[in-house]
């Protein structure tokens, strides 16, 4: 198939291995170099004083790390909190509520299986009963979803879990709509965000969403392990952190309780969430047209990807343009032999990496019955990545 395919003219911003085709920015992120040595750089202002670091140096940086995604997410700084991951949040906000036997809660056979697992642990533990919408994998245009998911709404339904975009079939859902429509009947919106900040244009303040749960190392490329929660006004007295720690007992005014709960849960390493406002900053000044032309470029390229793979695949579009932001999935037929939903190794992924140095993930989904192989869109792919792709699934299948 000839040489490796050329990534984008960002590509150099990134550290990322010349011999891969990395088409998977997604499951992870990939973290700028650039990026990287600043938080190298925070570092060893910890290590040179750790004391000096966390008492003093570390107050103004954390609280312009809160400023900063608050203002790129128009939310309330006072409701922002920090988590190593989305499903960190979810556990947080699922872990503190409290439900009655027969409360249901919502939950779409698009999400994050993770997140899915704590609705179920947290359910059982108070005898709720799960609600599952089935929503087909293609549709023809968005209200599909909202009517189903609406559809699913009774008396008793107490919390919905929806997506901003879905991580196993990568879908952009009407999340704008849904929102409104489930909390105007009384249900209150878990948002999984993990796929959100820096992949669709997000408004907390507009979407009034009661909790948000979202990532900032995959689409923001900020350092691994930085996440957040953001939890509206009215429920910031039901949520505690998962890590009980000393702001429990402390007698603090309300406000200051809340900060102190949620920033200090125990030592940690602060310096993921301190590159928050360098990596928003660094990225918007490597493009021109900043953040809104990064989101537009990323969702063509995807687009153009998923069109290719689709060519090749022999398959149609499974969703309308409108569904698509910087990824996007094209189902593969189940094999009764290996969908396996504890199998993380499916055979044309491993093919894929060993034979053409493709990432790219490629999974079960039981739920479906079926499996699901995912591109993902960033800023250091370029077109010819996803030619080369489509060319080895043809071999390949």
């Amino acid at each position: 198939m000839g040489g490796r395919p050329a990534k984008s003219e960002y590509a150099d911003h990134w550290g990322l291995d010349p011999e891969i085709t990395f088409l998977n920015h997604g499951s992870f992120g990939a973290c700028p170099t650039a990026v990287l040595e600043y938080q190298t750089e925070l570092r060893k202002r910890l290590e040179s004083e750790p004391v000096r670091f966390f008492e003093h140096e570390c107050v103004p940086l954390w609280q312009e790390a809160l400023d900063s995604i608050s203002e790129f997410l128009n939310a309330d700084p006072d409701g922002m909190t920090f988590q190593n991951n989305a499903t960190g949040g979810v556990n947080a906000v699922l872990r503190s509520l409290q439900f009655e036997p027969g409360d249901e809660i919502i939950v779409p056979d698009h999400s994050y299986q993770a997140c899915w697992n704590a609705i179920d642990h947290v359910a059982r533990r108070w005898g709720a009963k799960i609600v599952v919408v089935e929503i087909p994998f293609r549709l023809e245009d968005e209200d599909q979803v909202v009517e189903l998911i609406l559809q699913a709404v009774t008396s008793r339904t107490k919390l919905a879990l929806i997506d901003t975009v879905t991580s196993p079939t990568g879908m952009r859902l009407p999340y704008e709509v849904l929102v409104n429509e489930l909390q105007s009947r009384g249900v209150d919106v878990l948002l999984d965000a993990a796929h959100g900040a820096g992949i669709v244009p997000l408004d907390l303040s507009s979407l009034d969403a009661a909790y948000v749960a979202g990532n900032c190392h995959k689409w923001l490329c900020t350092p691994k392990g930085s996440a957040y929660l953001h939890i509206r006004e009215d429920k910031k007295a039901e949520i505690k952190p998962i890590s009980i720690s000393h702001g429990y007992s402390a007698d603090l005014p309300t406000q200051e309780k809340f900060r102190f709960e949620f920033d200090w849960p125990g030592t940690q390493d602060p310096s993921p969430w301190l590159c928050i406002p360098y990596a928003i900053k660094y990225l918007d000044g490597m493009v021109n047209g900043g953040w809104p032309a990064i989101l537009e470029r990323n969702r063509n390229l995807a687009l153009y990807g998923r069109d290719l793979m689709c060519e090749a695949l022999g398959a149609e579009p499974p969703t309308p343009d409108s569904m698509v932001a910087s990824l996007a999935a094209v189902e593969i037929s189940a094999d009764p032999e290996i969908n396996d939903p504890n199998n993380r190794l499916d055979p044309l992924h491993i093919s894929l990496f060993d034979d053409y140095g493709i990432q790219i993930p490629v999974w079960p989904w039981p739920h479906h019955n079926t499996r699901y192989i995912r591109l993902s869109a960033a800023l250091y792919n370029g077109e010819e990545e996803y030619q080369y792709l489509a060319d080895a699934l043809r071999e390949s299948l």
